[in-house]
């Protein structure tokens, strides 16, 4: 978990460089953009406030809403994809990072939770 801070940092990074390529045009490209702008960039927020959090339930309630922001990313890359707004070979690496930080966050909160039970 030690890097997983710097890593959805980065990941936010790439995608706010894709979302400055998307609000170049009006529209449904700037409107999904924005979506993924809020999404992708709440996973790693939420994943670094919960690294300063001193109980485990505040900790739990941070992560569990970085895997749901995360979730929500991969949604929205999905439909870029589906809806030709992008290609899919384009967004390849980024909807595969959001999966696996999807699988990583799952993972850490079921962990917290059997902990905290």
């Amino acid at each position: 978990m030690g890097d997983l801070p710097e890593r959805t940092f980065r990941f936010a990074t790439r995608v706010v460089k894709l979302c400055r390529h998307l609000d170049k045009e009006p529209g449904v490209s700037r409107t999904l953009s924005k979506q993924l702008l809020c999404s992708a960039t709440s996973i790693g927020a939420n994943v670094e406030e919960g690294q300063g959090l001193q109980s485990k339930p505040d900790f739990l309630a941070k992560y569990s809403i970085a895997c749901k922001e995360a979730r929500e990313t991969l949604y929205w890359l999905r439909l870029l994809s589906a809806s030709d707004v992008i290609s899919e070979n384009r967004l390849a690496g980024l909807t595969e990072e959001a999966s696996q930080l999807v699988a990583i966050l799952t993972t850490i909160v079921k962990k917290t939770r059997s902990a905290t039970k």
